[in-house]
This record gives structure tokens, C-alpha cells and sequence, in this order.
């Protein structure tokens, strides 16, 4: 099982990595696999890479390896930082320079980070439909931390933060180990006017 984790926090330490690494150990707890397979990608080390593809339309060494991983991962948890009630630039850039059909089929779980929990519409307004449109199948249950939800400072958070990662971590984990179902073998497709001549019969 392989899972990848995408976070476009620009401060260290960051309160983005922070919440994508509760919700990647609550997703690892809950797969069946013993020993998942987790990259980390962090978006602030590839800004000047992501950039320069958009430039020449070409990804760098680092950038490639990046869509490569993400494109082999059986789930995503993608977490950004909320800018004017959105996510933020860099977050969208890298999944710009995506091919769109990468995440067809791929469960997501989104998440985001904000000073205030008037920004945890961006999830419903801006993530989902971002992610709907790359046609990924996306976590019914989004997680937003507000600076609030962190109870007592450092990587402390309240009861609710910890109760929706657990419930949106449990979904990806649900979406991840039926992602690939086994697939009835497909009918032969018989052309119409063999089906029309056999109606005639």
C-alpha cells in the first residue's frame, strides 16, 4: 500500500505538517497493510521547481520524482494552508502541472489549516471541486484545523480536531483498500446490426 501525503505549509515548523502528520499516522493505523508505504511531499521545497515547469513545460529531476510517487499512490491526503479563503497558490500550482488524468480514481482526503474557523468553507468551496474535477474520489469527511484547535499548544489539539481526523482517516483508509476491486469480466460488444437482425429473427 502506498500512501502520499501532500502539504503546501511555507513555515517551519508548520501547522499544515503538523495536522497532515496526525491524520497520515490515524490513515497507517487503520490500513490492513502492516508496513505502508508513505512519501511526504513537501510543496515549499519544490516552489522554484514547480515554477520553472510551468516555464519551460518540462518538471525537474525532484519535481518529476514528486508526480511519479503521487501517481502510484493508492491515497492522497492533500493538506494546505488557507489564503483569502482558499488554498494557497503553491498547493494549487503543483497539482496545475499534473497530468489531469493522475488522480482518476484515487481516493483523497482533504484537509486545510487557518487562523479562524471562518475559513473551513474553502474545503467545500475550493478543495472539493478541485479534486472532483481531477476526478479523484474524494473522503466524505474534510478536516480543518483553526488555530483554536490546538489545545494546548504544540501538537496538542482538542477533541473534536481529533475526533474528525479520526473519521476522515478511517474513510480514506475504507477507499483505499477497495480501490481496486475485482472487475467482472466485460461481454463481448456486439455490434447493432447483428442485435437488430437477431430481433428480426
Amino acid at each position: 500500500m502506498k500512501l502520499v501525503v501532500v502539504t503546501a505549509g511555507l513555515t517551519q515548523p508548520s501547522s499544515t505538517r503538523l495536522l497532515a502528520d496526525r491524520l497520515t499516522e490515524a490513515t497507517v493505523r487503520r490500513l490492513d497493510d502492516p508496513a505502508p508505504e508513505v512519501r511526504v511531499i513537501e510543496l515549499r521545497d519544490l516552489a522554484v521547481d514547480i515554477a520553472n515547469n510551468f516555464v519551460t513545460g518540462f518538471p525537474g529531476a525532484r519535481l518529476r520524482a514528486a508526480i511519479e510517487a503521487l501517481t502510484e499512490a493508492d491515497g492522497l491526503i492533500a493538506v494546505t494552508p488557507v489564503f483569502s479563503a482558499s488554498y494557497s497558490g503553491l498547493f494549487k500550482s503543483f497539482f496545475d502541472v499534473l497530468d489531469p488524468t493522475a488522480l482518476a480514481g484515487k481516493p483523497v482526503l482533504i484537509a486545510a489549516t487557518g487562523g479562524t474557523a471562518r475559513h473551513s468553507l474553502a474545503l467545500e468551496h475550493a478543495l472539493r471541486p478541485l479534486f472532483a474535477y481531477l476526478r479523484a474520489v474524494v473522503a466524505p469527511t474534510a478536516v480543518y484545523a483553526a488555530s483554536e484547535d490546538w489545545g494546548g499548544g504544540g501538537d496538542d489539539f482538542t477533541d473534536g480536531l481529533a475526533e474528525r481526523i479520526d473519521r476522515a482517516a478511517a474513510e480514506l483508509a475504507d477507499l483505499s483498500r477497495s480501490r481496486t476491486p475485482a472487475r467482472e469480466p466485460m461481454e463481448p460488444v456486439v455490434p447493432f446490426e447483428q442485435q437488430l437482425a437477431a430481433l428480426r429473427r
